[in-house]
């Protein structure tokens, strides 16, 4: 960070996925649906806890896929979204009073939440800091390790992959949070060795509530047994509903990161006056950050609306958010930085082109004045 509590940090993005290696994945997740699936299966959907499975078949089958796709040992599908999948995998994985490792970091609010009702001991180390780590790491008080595969801070530059590979060497197990991550980045958490990682389907366009737990086979059977009830159940139609959605996301999510690097680069380049300072960065969503001239960042997302944005997220990146976002930065963002909250706004293209974005927000700073 710089001496200037307005300026934006350096930022770290994470790498994103290239249009044709996008259409590669889609067309790998639909391989993995036809090994599970007989075609008259994709059109139905049952109910219930079937003996056995304790699950409904199509929920089976899904996670079949979804476990496949992603290399997996298994994967279950549960209630809650991201959130209630995360507070599934640390529920399954960690006791109540015992050291969890974690990055030093505001952490995101409903993970606190979790943190908070499962009773855990949180101990931070810098996970920016591979010393600081190891060190955190050597004395063997871990059994598992936190991580949040999007930043928490802006200025956040860890490689995820390197920081599983060293909790993995000191024999640390390691959940991670893909919420925003997975399909965006060329691999997700359980792709890149760990334990088990957590993310919402609801954010890759299907249905409200249904979020993923993917990984070691001992973790997921944990999952599964604490959420035996046909009412916490994820029933087959919303499970075939989540599948249909997410086979359009890996091509949306190339276009998007696309877009975005182009509005920043036009920004950068002076193409909207009023812009001070641009950066991409991964707070929660991959979006653009832009720094104003003036500071009038509180007042901008109320009328950009007037002109066809979106002025506050639903799910950040779910079925409903097709028009660009213009709205403040994520509440741990501002935790850790409140003197950007004047005059730094965060924009996401959602299915939008650069020129739509780049409209609105000249339209907007001149109706500000």
């Amino acid at each position: 960070m710089t001496g200037d509590p307005q300026a934006l940090p350096q930022t770290f993005p994470l790498p994103t996925v290239a249009l044709d290696d996008a259409v590669a994945r889609q067309f790998r997740l639909l391989e993995c649906t036809a090994a599970h699936f007989e075609g008259p299966q994709l059109f139905e959907a049952d109910a219930g806890c079937v003996p056995g499975l304790g699950r409904s078949r199509t929920t089976a089958r899904v996670e079949a896929v979804l476990s496949a796709f992603l290399g997996a040992e298994d994967a279950a599908l549960v209630q809650g979204a991201g959130t209630g999948a995360i507070r599934a995998a640390l529920g399954a994985a960690v006791s109540p009073g015992e050291p969890l490792l974690v990055h030093r970091a505001p952490v995101y609010p409903t993970t606190a939440v979790t943190f908070r009702a499962l009773g855990l001991r949180c101990v931070e180390a810098d996970f920016n800091d591979p010393g600081a780590l190891e060190r955190a790491l050597a004395g063997g008080r871990f059994r598992f390790a936190y991580v949040q595969h999007t930043r928490q801070r802006l200025g956040d530059s860890y490689d995820l992959g390197e920081v599983l590979a060293a909790c993995r060497r000191a024999g640390v197990r390691t959940l991670v949070d893909d919420n925003y991550a997975v399909l965006r980045v060329p691999a997700c958490g359980v792709e890149r060795g760990a334990d088990a990682c957590c993310f919402s389907l609801f954010k890759l366009h299907g249905p409200e509530g249904v979020g993923v737990v993917a990984g070691a086979r001992d973790l997921v059977a944990r999952v599964r047994a604490d959420n035996y009830s046909g009412g916490g159940q994820v029933q087959g139609q919303q499970a075939l509903d989540a599948l249909r959605s997410l086979t359009h996301v890996p091509v949306m999510w190339a276009l998007q990161s696309r877009v975005g690097a182009e509005v920043a680069a036009r920004l950068t380049a002076g193409e909207v006056p009023g812009v001070a300072e641009v950066r991409l960065a991964n707070v929660q969503d991959r979006c653009v950050l832009v720094r104003l001239e003036r500071p009038v960042a509180r007042e901008l997302p109320a009328v950009a609306a007037r002109f066809g944005a979106a002025s506050y997220p639903v799910g950040s990146a779910s079925r409903y958010e097709i028009a660009p976002l213009f709205h403040r930065l994520s509440a741990s963002c501002l935790a850790d930085s409140p003197g950007l909250a004047d005059r730094t706004v965060r924009i996401n293209p959602m299915r939008a082109g650069a020129d739509l974005v780049l409209g609105i927000l000249r339209r907007s700073l001149a109706e500000l004045g």
